[in-house]
């Protein structure tokens, strides 16, 4: 094993470590059975509706991976790209690095269909741009619109949260305005990356913008059950969860979103709305996508390693296994 490798699950390891203390001091303020009363409060039909946000958002994930595909000159069906991209993120959400984890599989699936190395490169960068644009003008709306939310979290007051939000807005824009009038790469000292077409850019935009819209709907549906909060107030939350998360590189944000959000919304009601957020939104689908993920190794192998393996004795070794 190599020192990066494992240096890699040495950091993977200390996030989780911490994340599940952070996880535990938070929950550890609230009895069972104060949990459990919160999670029987939601409603059926508040259930229902965080359950279709959730589908929305995945939804819209998998249109990152079918504008990304079109990035790369390799465009695909849109019914791959959505296999590809619910089975790499329902995993990815909860491993954790999604760059790294959900970039594997994706590998998987569009090696299988045409897909190089770097290709797929392009579609994992297309994606990881997808994100950074969602989450830079959802955040940017949610702060100019309900800047006290974020106050005495982040430690700044109203004008200076104003000035973080048109920063955030002015990255999409910049980033549209750019693709339409300037062709080949952009680099920025070390770094540089191929500008999409206008209508990819739009598109990302759009995209990314409504996934973190569904899921601080999702969020917003739970907490709403059983409580008065804003729409607006939700997706500010989410938004500063999601961001301290993806820095920790921790798996489905555990722990750093929950105390996110209790900091700003305390009391046993929120612990169950988050932990049923966290089973709606990461658990139902990381139980879909691991099946799915066996089921396509098996199902997209081409033909003949098929028949190939059915008709091997039981106990005995293929040619190729043996050559190998």
């Amino acid at each position: 094993m190599s020192f990066y490798k494992l240096f890699l699950r040495l950091v993977i390891v200390m996030a989780i470590a911490g994340a599940a203390y952070l996880l535990y001091r938070t929950l550890s303020q609230y009895s069972l059975a104060e949990i459990m009363d919160s999670v029987r409060a939601i409603p059926a039909a508040y259930l229902a509706r965080a359950f279709a946000f959730a589908a929305a958002s995945y939804l819209c994930l998998t249109f990152f991976d079918w504008l990304a595909v079109r990035y790369a000159g390799k465009p695909l069906a849109w019914r791959r790209t959505a296999l590809a991209s619910f089975t790499a993120l329902s995993i990815g959400h909860n491993v954790g690095v999604a760059a790294l984890s959900s970039g594997a599989i994706r590998y998987r699936f569009y090696a299988r269909w045409g897909l190089g190395v770097g290709d797929v490169a392009k579609v994992i960068l297309f994606c990881g741009i997808t994100v950074g644009l969602g989450l830079a003008t959802m955040g940017g709306i949610a702060l100019l619109l309900y800047p006290s939310t974020a106050e005495g979290l982040m430690g700044v007051n109203g004008p200076e949260l104003k000035g973080m939000a048109i920063v955030c807005l002015s990255l999409p824009l910049a980033w549209i305005v750019l693709s339409a009038f300037v062709r080949g790469e952009l680099s920025v000292r070390k770094w540089s990356v191929k500008l999409p077409p206008l209508p990819l850019a739009i598109g990302q935009v759009a995209a990314g913008t409504a996934n973190y819209a569904c899921v601080a709907a999702c969020l917003h549906q739970l907490l709403a059950a059983t409580s008065e909060v804003n729409y607006l107030e939700v997706a500010a939350i989410y938004v500063i969860g999601i961001l301290a998360s993806l820095i920790s590189h921790v798996p489905g944000g555990l722990g750093v979103l929950e105390a996110t959000v209790l900091y700003l919304q305390p009391g046993a009601e929120a612990v169950g709305a988050l932990l049923v957020f966290r089973l709606v939104y990461f658990l139902v689908p990381l139980a879909l996508g691991l099946p799915t993920l066996l089921a396509s190794e098996y199902l997209l192998r081409p033909a003949g390693k098929r028949q190939q393996r059915a008709e091997t004795p039981s106990g005995a070794t293929p040619a190729a296994d043996r050559r190998s």
